[in-house]
């Protein structure tokens, strides 16, 4: 009998969790569709965006992005909305009172959160990547307008092992760098071969890059051999789509494919390689977080307070939205300071922990 009576209770909390959230998800998602397209309705006028693909490929894509990177927010919410009604309605102390432990009522919650958990990291993974470059697409062709014809200067970037190339400048609209330059050193450090050219320029039907007017410099056993030429092919690890990117790219990338872009970028040098670990990270930090998020809103929330439902609420939101502050403030230190992206995305969530095991310690047994 008791067995059952558990069963009907993880039932119960796991509807009320599960309905509240995905309540929460529409109504909050609705209102932030009508402020994107009160604010982006004129762009859309004024390029003439045909109106099925403001809605399909604009805002189906759109819904799910920001759903899945605020879910831990939406969790939060959802659970000090639902625990703070059954406390006010005295059903927390009904059930502790019946012989179940806090710590027994808190796994249905976990159940909720392990569905939501995994339901937000194979959507982050697998799904929203692909959406993206659709929403990404859109929204350059018919609001933001992102030019991907600029100039980018003093360009150094290892291609190789031991192998480092460097342009002056690129412009991205001929696809030409100047003033070229592709050095390799031995594993002591030292200079073996460097070969310079007055520029570089890709040739789509090879896929390589060709250096025009070069000079190659080959030192042998400390002597120093030299060949020069109008052009020379040269593969590189570095193609024309890597100067024009913006920092949306790694969206667009599954995990899979985010893990062989950091490999990459990890043999190239480049400094864009903070930016896919962070995102990486995020992808998996954020599930677990929601979590954290939960025990701390039961911890809040199952206890009946004078100020009613409206002060725990607030006091929740205040504390989501410092958790959601601390990561962005986590992400930029990560990206342009010397924090470890890995500790940068999972430090919001060890300080949070720590609340969360306080405020759990603290909440009425």
């Amino acid at each position: 009998m008791m067995k059952l009576e558990r069963k009907t209770l993880d039932v119960y909390i796991i509807k009320k969790f599960l309905g509240t959230f995905f309540l929460a998800l529409v109504l909050i998602m609705g209102v932030a569709i009508i402020f994107d397209f009160s604010e982006k309705i004129d762009d859309f006028l004024e390029k003439e965006a045909p109106l099925r693909a403001i809605i399909f490929d604009y805002y189906l894509n759109f819904v799910p992005y920001f759903a899945t990177l605020f879910s831990p927010l939406f969790t939060f919410i959802s659970v000090i909305f639902f625990t703070s009604k059954m406390a006010y309605n005295t059903e927390i102390i009904a059930i502790l009172s019946n012989g179940v432990s806090f710590r027994r009522m808190m796994l249905p919650y976990f159940y909720s959160s392990l569905v939501i958990a995994v339901i937000t990291f194979l959507l982050t993974n697998f799904v929203i990547p692909h959406s993206s470059k659709e929403r990404i697409e859109f929204e350059d062709k018919y609001y933001r307008s992102r030019s991907r014809h600029f100039m980018t200067r003093n360009i150094h970037r290892q291609v190789y092992p031991n192998i480092y190339a460097f342009m002056e400048s690129y412009r991205t609209s001929a696809q030409i760098g100047t003033e070229f330059s592709l050095e390799r050193f031995n594993d002591e450090g030292e200079l073996e071969s460097k070969l310079m050219a007055t520029h570089v320029k890709w040739d789509s039907t090879i896929n390589k890059w060709s250096a025009r007017n070069y000079v190659i410099r080959d030192i042998v056993d400390g002597k120093e051999e030299i060949r020069t030429g109008l052009r020379i092919d040269t593969a590189l690890t570095i193609s024309p789509e890597d100067f024009q990117r913006g920092d949306d790219f790694v969206v667009t990338m599954n995990l899979f494919e985010l893990n062989d872009y950091i490999d990459v970028l990890k043999l190239q040098g480049s400094e864009e390689i903070k930016l896919c670990l962070n995102e990486k990270h995020k992808r998996i930090a954020n599930p677990f977080s929601v979590f954290i998020l939960t025990l701390i809103g039961v911890s809040l929330s199952s206890k009946k307070v004078r100020g009613g439902i409206g002060m725990q609420i607030g006091f929740g939101l205040a504390l989501s939205f410092s958790y959601i502050f601390f990561m962005q403030f986590a992400t930029q230190f990560s990206l342009k300071g010397s924090l470890n992206p890995m500790l940068a995305m999972w430090l919001p969530n060890l300080v949070y922990l720590s609340i969360a095991i306080m405020l759990y310690r603290r909440a009425p047994k």
